[in-house]
């Protein structure tokens, strides 16, 4: 391992830590400054939504979590079953839905996995190759609606897919693989310098949520960190960084989901 290396790992370091005496208060964020924030939720930007069904007592969910846990592992085999549509809409209720709104002049949402400060700085994108009801392609998730947005429903994104995901063909070919993105500056804006921290908690929260909520509906999943930042982000149409863009947004996880082969 050579200088540099090392050096970068201690800053990593340093990164994974919480709050230093002195750190609270020594620089204002924009939230202090009285900067206004950005949206938790994008707006639709496409014509075409697709409203997700809620009847989720029709799924036979297990709700026994000591089984649920102790069964929880990644799964990379899937047959080639589809998903359900209810399936899909129960595993995006369980990782972003919205159970409760307070407040009218600055709303806050409260979602069915938490994040610092409720400032939800992720995204959900779905590359889709076999639900029942939905042509393959690329997906947006609209929580305020819990609805899909159509990005794109003309082509098969399985071979981009594999060479984003650094030749992981499993997840590309999934039913569904899921993509998170963050736009950083939705936490940023309360925590300054720790967001970075607090945005990738965030995202191991909601893949969990996906972990149990699958496994209570018997299907599989495997959170994937491997992927050509790059790659995956043109995928999604978003401008290269790094940037201060208030909008910037990059992809930060993935996970694929399928019915379990075996």
């Amino acid at each position: 391992m050579n200088d540099k290396t090392k050096y970068q790992i201690m800053k990593n370091r340093e990164f994974l830590k919480g709050y230093h005496s002195g750190d609270v208060g020594a620089e204002q964020t924009d939230q202090e400054q009285g900067q206004p924030a950005i949206p938790s939720m994008k707006k639709r930007c496409r014509q075409t939504a697709i409203p997700l069904p809620v009847e989720f007592d029709r799924l036979g969910i297990s709700n026994d979590i000591w089984d649920l846990i102790m069964r929880r592992e990644s799964h990379r085999k899937y047959t080639q079953a589809p998903l359900s549509q209810h399936e899909l809409s129960f595993l995006l209720w369980a990782t972003q839905g919205i159970r409760k709104i307070v407040g009218r002049k600055e709303p806050v949402t409260f979602r069915s996995a938490p994040s610092a400060g409720s400032r939800h700085p992720l995204e959900t994108y779905l590359f889709v190759n076999r639900v029942q009801g939905l042509r393959r392609g690329l997906y947006h998730y609209l929580p305020g609606e819990h609805a899909l947005e159509v990005w794109d429903a003309s082509q098969d994104y399985e071979a981009e897919l594999t060479r984003a995901l650094c030749g992981q063909h499993f997840a590309a070919a999934a039913p569904v693989l899921f993509v998170w993105s963050a736009l950083p500056y939705r936490t940023e804006w309360r925590y300054g310098l720790k967001a970075s921290k607090y945005i990738l908690l965030d995202a191991g929260h909601m893949c969990e949520n996906l972990y149990l909520a699958c496994g209570s509906i018997g299907c599989g999943a495997c959170a994937v960190g491997a992927y050509d930042q790059d790659i995956l982000d043109e995928l999604l149409g978003f401008a290269p960084g790094p940037s201060e863009n208030p909008l910037y947004e990059c992809v930060v996880y993935a996970a694929a989901v399928g019915k379990i082969e075996g």
